[in-house]
């Protein structure tokens, strides 16, 4: 089993926030998806489902009763284009090995 090196991102939204890709969000993310590749190719597909999930298993870290509509909450003035973009560079950093 390949597990890719912990990504951890700063970024400012509500409040000043880190993405962490480390094996706890992977296991998170295997549990909504059955394995991390069907989680990256959810990803890829750019739905916006598939993204507040990988955005909620790399925020859920600072806070264990975040849930994924919290997530969702956050991120509500951000403007599609931009949650796209994110995805794509969580997908890359986050299946570079």
């Amino acid at each position: 089993m390949s597990v890719s090196k912990v990504t951890d991102v700063k970024v400012q939204l509500d409040k000043p926030r880190r993405f962490v890709f480390d094996l706890n969000a992977y296991i998170e993310l295997e549990e909504l998806y059955g394995s991390k590749e069907e989680a990256v190719k959810a990803l890829k597909t750019g739905k916006l489902k598939a993204i507040r999930n990988w955005f909620w298993a790399g925020l859920v870290h600072e806070d264990r009763s975040l849930t994924v509509e919290d997530v969702g909450r956050i991120f509500s003035e951000t403007d599609p284009d931009t949650l796209v973009t994110m995805a794509d560079e969580i997908l890359k950093s986050a299946t570079a090995e």
